[in-house]
């Protein structure tokens, strides 16, 4: 599916001139995907950017919530099917537009897009009393069928571009699912939102990825019928490999892992390229001794998003993926 340590970028990025967003992807990355620019437009933060479109969607001095309107959300609700698309527009996602104009009149091979999935939406955004909609049920479902639809107009829109697509459903609050910030969210249940966007999005005829930039439940993400699971490499390697059996099962589904061995915090700073390639380095090679085929089934990844970064500490993440690629190639 993907060539050994193919290079792909987790979404935001921390410019706020488009074009040079765009170009810096086109230019490092194997595989492509379009910026999240949350620095260029409040609309392109995580959880607003798939908020349009949303029945009884609010944005107010800054803030987005939904106020509930329950002739609004039942009229909804009734037409839904899983044929809806909801587009994004030019004014949440400038990168997708502006990345897709550079490369028209050619198709790529592979493109990834993403997507705010549907706990980590479900548990960010609240109602206009303050309350989270995870925990209203009606609220929770409307949030997963309006998640499918943005993905299928992305898909939809994205085949134009590559032959193949494949969309990471970001998934960083799984991280703390089952702590004490969240102790009446039922695993179960989250895991079933999960699955049911993965199987539609599946449907589609497009590869599946999930990203999560904490330690989370792997026995139970693996279980997910996703291609790629993507992590913080960096910071949380040693409870990964944990769960050496459960990887060793999702490869031989041909499923990929999508190592984040270069830092998007300030241990980038803390450290030498050399330094970072070096542990990565280390780290592939101790899993490949417990796992040899793991190699063959491994892209590697910025640990998350670069929007936090500023512009020159992002070119040395893209640089040092593009050198660790090498080292680990012997290109």
């Amino acid at each position: 599916m993907f060539e050994p340590f193919s290079t792909t970028g987790i979404g935001s990025m921390p410019h706020t001139e488009v074009l040079s967003a765009c170009e810096l992807i086109l230019k490092y990355f194997d595989i492509p995907f379009w910026p999240q620019m949350p620095k260029y437009s409040q609309n392109e933060q995580m959880i607003t950017q798939f908020c349009e479109g949303l029945p009884g969607i609010t944005l107010s001095s800054g803030k987005v919530y939904i106020k509930r309107d329950e002739e609004l959300i039942t009229e909804w609700l009734s037409n839904y099917h899983e044929d809806i698309f909801s587009p994004i527009s030019k004014e949440y996602a400038i990168g997708l537009y502006r990345i897709t104009e550079l490369i028209n009149g050619k198709k790529l091979k592979i493109f990834k897009g993403q997507i705010t999935g549907p706990v980590t939406f479900t548990l960010s955004l609240k109602d206009e009393e303050g309350k989270i909609i995870y925990f209203d049920e009606t609220l929770r479902e409307l949030a997963l069928m309006h998640l499918k639809a943005k993905a299928k107009w992305q898909i939809d829109f994205l085949k134009n571009f590559a032959e193949k697509i494949i969309i990471f459903i970001d998934e960083p609050i799984l991280q703390a699912v089952g702590t004490s910030a969240y102790i009446s969210v039922e695993q179960s249940e989250a895991i079933r939102l999960i699955k049911e966007l993965v199987s539609f999005i599946k449907s589609l005829g497009v590869r599946v990825g999930i990203h999560c930039c904490g330690r989370t439940d792997w026995k139970e993400i693996l279980s997910i019928d996703i291609d790629v699971l993507s992590f913080d490499a960096f910071s949380f390697f040693d409870f990964f490999k944990i769960y050496r059996d459960e990887i060793a099962e999702f490869i031989t589904k041909n499923g990929y892992i999508a190592w984040g061995f270069i830092p998007t915090t300030d241990d980038l700073n803390a450290l030498s390229d050399e330094e970072i390639v070096e542990q990565a380095v280390r780290k592939i090679e101790e899993i490949s001794k417990i796992l040899p085929s793991i190699t063959q089934n491994s892209i590697i990844t910025p640990s998350c998003g670069m929007g936090s970064l500023d512009i020159l500490s992002s070119e040395r993440v893209c640089k040092l993926l593009k050198k660790l690629k090498i080292k680990l190639t012997n290109e």
